[in-house]
Formats: structure tokens, sequence, C-alpha cells
């Protein structure tokens, strides 16, 4: 009989890694948790700031923890009146915004005319001009057509509504550049009027992006400070608010609604996404 040598199982040889290879596959995973973090640190700053019990007029130093500046949101007047104008005119300035940036959109994508392309560097200007520029000029304009004592609400919404427009044509563009023309086609072919198609296809396919900058005009609007100080006149916005407060007093109450700003955003974004998956799921 042929005899057949054993065959031991040899041991799995290790093969160590260097330092270096694992920090080159860890790298743009703590990069991307490190930014997280710088972006959302201050934030997370503030809302512990709320529940602080300041000693003095400044909310800078933790002193002990205290529910009195959530349950008093309003405890100086002026804060809650600045932010019901920074909340109306962002309202306003967000609606006019975005219908006309989305008409404007609509134009620039679906049709071709002499114009087009020097309407579409016109519209980066504002976005691309410093806005003590842009703030400056719109000044010399209303002083120059409407005088200097009718600076206010609606100068105020004018100038918003101007530096938004461009946010909106840039966001709705590109969502129109990605959107599938055959989509539109194939609802013709079943016999869908123009309105039927526009309400029934192109409508719900750009309206995320209506959405997204709709909410992006809001929040440039409520953020904005320097074109505002050119264009408010006698009338303070929360943001001119915040930069008087940072030299006279800084209540807790000015980080509540900071706080409150942010739970919404974050609750919108949750509601939007999970509005999304459940659409997903359906079909």
């Amino acid at each position: 009989m042929a005899t057949q040598s054993a065959q031991w199982p040899t041991a799995p040889v290790i093969r160590r890694r260097s330092p270096l290879a694992w920090i080159s596959d860890h790298l743009l995973g703590f990069l991307t948790a490190l930014i997280f973090v710088f972006m959302l640190l201050p934030n997370l700053v503030i809302l512990v700031m709320s529940f602080n019990q300041p000693i003095g007029k400044y909310d800078y130093v933790w002193n002990k923890f205290s529910l009195h500046a959530w349950a008093h949101p309003c405890a100086t007047q002026e804060l809650c009146t600045s932010m019901s104008l920074s909340l109306r005119i962002g309202a306003i300035a967000t609606v006019v915004a975005t219908l006309l940036g989305t008409m404007i959109a609509f134009a620039m994508v679906r049709h071709r005319f002499k114009a087009r392309s020097g309407i579409n560097a016109l519209l980066f200007l504002p976005m691309a001009a410093p806005e003590v520029v842009m703030g400056a000029t719109l000044t010399a304009l209303f002083f120059n057509t409407i005088g200097p004592g009718s600076l206010g609400f609606w100068t105020i919404t004018i100038a918003h509504v101007m530096f938004c427009l461009s946010y909106v044509v840039v966001t709705v563009k590109s969502r129109l550049a990605g959107m599938d023309p055959t989509l539109e086609r194939a609802a013709q072919d079943l016999y869908a009027t123009p309105t039927q198609t526009f309400m029934k296809v192109t409508l719900p396919l750009v309206a995320p992006g209506i959405a997204a900058a709709a909410l992006l005009s809001f929040a440039l609007s409520v953020d904005d400070y320097i074109i505002t100080a050119f264009t408010a006149g006698q009338r303070e916005t929360f943001p001119m608010f915040i930069f008087g407060s940072v030299q006279r007093a800084y209540p807790a109450q000015i980080n509540v609604i900071g706080s409150l700003m942010l739970i919404v955003t974050m609750l919108i974004i949750a509601a939007s996404t999970a509005l999304g998956r459940m659409r997903a799921t359906r079909r």
C-alpha cells in the first residue's frame, strides 16, 4: 500500500500593519467627525448656556442650572419685538424670492434667449459681491428715491428679496438640470395637458429644490446683519439686537431663542428625511 505523508496544517501568517496604514484608513472618518464637532459645538454651547442663571448682565460664564430663561423668553420687550420683526421680514422675503427665483430658474433652463448668458452672470453678482458694498448701494438707492425717513420694514424686505433671489435661482436651477426630461415627454404621450404635466410631474420633482431654496432664503434673511444695518433706519432686527446686546448686556434669553431656532431646524430636517423615506418605501 502506498503510504501518504501526513500533512500538518500550517499556522496563518499574521501581518502587522504599520501605524501609517491604520491612520490612512481612518483619517477621512476622523476628519469628518472633527468637522461636524467644529460646526455643532457652538450650537451645543448655546443650548447649554440657555439653562444658565448668569451673574450680572452677561451670560458668558456658567453659574448654576435654571429654567428661568426658558420660562420667560421675552424678559425684555426689545428681544421679542426684534425677533418678531425678523420672522415677518424673513417670511415675506422667502415667499417673494422663492416665487420669483423659481420662475427665473425655469426661464433660464427651459428657454433660450439672447440675454440668457448675461443674466446668468448677473445673478451671481449678489453672491460674489461683499455685503458691505451691496448694503451701501441699496442705502444710496433708497435715500435717493424715497428719502432717509422712509427706511424701515419694507426697505429691509426689498433688500432681503434682492440678495436671496440669487440663491433661489441657483438652487432650483441645479434641481431642474438634474431632472430627467423624458418623464415630462412620457406624460405628454399619455395625453396630459401642459398644466397636468406641470402639476403631476414637473412640480413634484422640483419641489425638493424649491423647498431647499425657501429654507435657505429664510435662514439668510433672519441671519443677515450687514445689509439690514444699512437699510433698517430706526428698526431693529434680531441680529441687530444681538449686536447691541453684546455691548450693553447679553441675557440668557438670546441663547433660548437660538436654541429654539436650532431645534425647529433639526425637526424640519428630520421630518423631511422621514417623509422621503416613507415615499421611497411606498414606491
